[in-house]
């Protein structure tokens, strides 16, 4: 195993990361959003308004995309897992 294959673990691990990330994260962000501006039209300054929203969209995000999510990496474990012989 050289150096070119390890990077190519890396990579693709670290994409792996930030692919199975980005719909939680991006929702999260939406609602975060959403909920400054309205805040700030009403002048609502409660730090702790935004909690509850963002975090029933995170299990709203988690229980629509789980399955895929959890697939996807699955996919990624295997594949792992079936380079093992050839690292040795």
């Amino acid at each position: 195993m050289d150096l070119g294959e390890i990077a190519q673990f890396m990579r693709t691990g670290i994409m792996q990361v930030f692919t199975l990330c980005a719909p939680v994260l991006g929702a999260a962000l939406i609602i975060g959003l959403i909920i400054s501006i309205f805040q700030a039209t009403t002048s609502i300054q409660e730090q702790t308004l935004t909690f509850l929203p963002k975090l029933l969209t995170i299990l709203l995000v988690l229980a629509l995309l789980g399955g895929w999510m959890f697939s996807r990496m699955e996919n990624y474990t295997i594949n792992l897992f079936e380079q093992i012989p050839r690292m040795g």
